[in-house]
């Protein structure tokens, strides 16, 4: 059983893209180290705490990209486009 877990883990990191590995090498720390103290359910931790890490880093992500567009668009609005000079004959 533990050997199908490890496996199931490794799969779901390698398919993971690898903007989101972090959150979800992150998580499964923390959650195997929580499995562990709980009661030496070190794997089942680990693979909630990378399911939820990957879950939080994709959220903070979309969270940065909304950011950079408002401010995108906000700049955009408090500067207007230069006047375009005729062009000489």
């Amino acid at each position: 059983m533990k050997k199908f877990i490890a496996l199931a883990l490794t799969a779901l990191m390698l398919s993971s893209e690898s903007a989101y590995a972090a959150g979800c090498l992150k998580g499964a720390a923390v959650g195997a180290v929580a499995g562990h103290v709980a009661g030496h359910h070190a794997v089942a931790g680990a693979v909630g705490g990378c399911i939820v890490g990957r879950h939080l880093a994709k959220q903070k992500a979309k969270q940065e990209k909304q950011e950079k567009e408002a401010a995108e668009a906000a700049q955009a609005k408090q500067s207007p486009q230069p006047p375009q000079s005729a062009p000489a004959k």
